[in-house]
C-alpha cells in the first residue's frame, strides 16, 4: 500500500516540516500538506495509509460546519491531502476545551483533579467525581502556543505575560466554547461524544479572529462512542474510543522509543488496523463514504498544486 511519507515541491516555495504536515510558506498563504506520518514519543513511528487524507478531509468538513460561528483560513482544498490557507498572524494561545473529567498526561484535567485541584477556569468541581464523568459545563483550559513545549497557565497569567489582550482572550474563549458546542451537537447525531479538543486561532489584517490549523480531527480531539458510555463509566471502565494506543504499546514493548536511534518497523497488520480505524472515524464523523484519492499520490498532488506555484 502506498503511503505519503514526505513531499518536496520546490515550485511551492519555502518548506517547513512539522510532525505530520509539510507546510509551504508563500507571501499571503500557506499550502498545508497532510502526510501519512504517525508521530509518537516525539518522533515518527510509522506511516499509516490514508491517514493524511482522513485528517485533511475531516478538518475541511468541520470547517464547513462551523464557518457561521467564526471565519476560517481555508482558501481551498485542491487535493485530498492539501488545504490552502490564508496566512494569519498567529494568536499564541492554544484554546483547549474539555467536556469530560479524563486524561492521563500531567496536564490532563483528571490528573490535576486526582491530585486535589478543584478549580479549572470558571469551573469549580465538587469532590467525589469519577474519572470520565461529564463536566457540569465544558471548560476553557488554554495552554500557551510555543516552539518548545506548550505550557498550561491561567488566562490571568497569559494576560500578565503580555501574550494576549483581555479582549482577544475573551473572544477566543467565547468562540472556542461555541465551536465545541457545535462539535458536540453534530458528533452526538453520529453516535459520538466529542470529549475534548484544541483550537488554534489567528487574526487577519483587520484584527478579526480566524480559525486556523485543523478542527475536530481524530488527532486533535478525543472521541468516545455514545453506545455503552453510561454503563462503562458506572463500572469504572474506559469508554469505547478511537484507540491509537495499541501501536504505541507495541513500540514500548519491543524497543525503547525514547532512546533507540533506530526503531523497528511497525507490524503490517497493526498499520493496516490503524488505517482501517482512521477511515472508520472519517465515515462516522462525516456520515460520508471514504473515497481514497487517486494513486500514485505524488504525481496527482503535483498536478493539483500547479496553480499554486510561485
Amino acid at each position: 500500500m502506498e503511503v505519503l511519507r514526505e513531499t518536496n515541491f520546490d515550485f511551492l516555495g519555502e518548506k517547513k516540516t512539522g510532525k505530520v504536515r509539510d507546510i509551504y510558506i508563500q507571501p499571503d498563504r500557506l499550502i498545508l500538506v497532510t502526510t501519512d506520518r504517525h508521530s509518537s514519543f516525539d518522533r515518527i513511528i510509522a506511516h499509516i495509509p490514508w491517514k493524511g487524507q482522513v485528517l485533511n478531509q475531516v478538518s475541511a468538513w468541520w470547517f464547513e460546519q462551523t464557518k457561521d460561528i467564526v471565519p476560517n483560513h481555508v482558501l481551498g482544498v485542491p487535493d485530498p491531502n492539501v488545504t490552502v490557507g490564508k496566512k494569519m498572524k498567529m494568536v499564541p494561545v492554544e484554546a483547549v476545551v474539555r467536556g469530560y473529567l479524563t486524561g492521563v498526561t500531567d496536564t490532563a484535567i483528571w490528573t490535576r483533579y486526582s491530585t486535589g485541584q478543584r478549580e479549572f477556569g470558571d469551573l469549580k468541581l465538587p469532590d467525589g467525581m469519577k474519572k470520565n464523568e461529564k463536566l457540569p459545563t465544558p471548560v476553557f483550559d488554554p495552554t500557551t502556543k510555543e516552539e518548545g513545549h506548550d505550557r498550561t497557565i491561567t488566562p490571568h497569567q497569559m494576560i500578565e505575560e503580555g501574550l494576549i489582550t483581555p479582549e482577544l482572550l475573551h473572544q477566543v474563549k467565547k468562540t472556542a466554547l461555541a465551536l465545541f458546542a457545535r462539535g458536540q451537537e453534530i458528533a452526538a447525531r453520529q453516535g459520538l461524544i466529542l470529549v475534548d479538543t484544541k483550537y488554534e486561532f489567528g487574526t487577519d489584517e483587520r484584527g478579526n479572529l480566524v480559525l486556523i490549523d485543523e478542527i475536530h480531527t481524530p488527532d486533535s480531539s478525543r472521541y468516545w462512542q455514545i453506545e455503552g458510555y453510561e454503563e462503562q463509566v458506572a463500572k469504572g471502565e474506559q469508554p469505547k474510543s478511537f484507540d491509537k494506543e495499541f501501536l504505541r504499546l507495541w513500540f514500548k514493548e519491543n524497543c525503547d522509543p525514547y532512546k533507540d536511534a533506530t526503531l523497528p518497523d511497525a507490524p503490517p497488520e497493526l498499520v493496516e488496523e490503524l488505517s482501517r480505524r482512521y477511515i472508520q472515524m472519517y465515515e462516522q464523523i462525516t456520515g460520508e463514504k471514504f473515497v481514497p484519492g487517486e494513486l500514485p499520490v505524488i504525481p496527482r498532488m503535483e498536478r493539483n498544486l500547479k496553480p499554486f506555484s510561485i
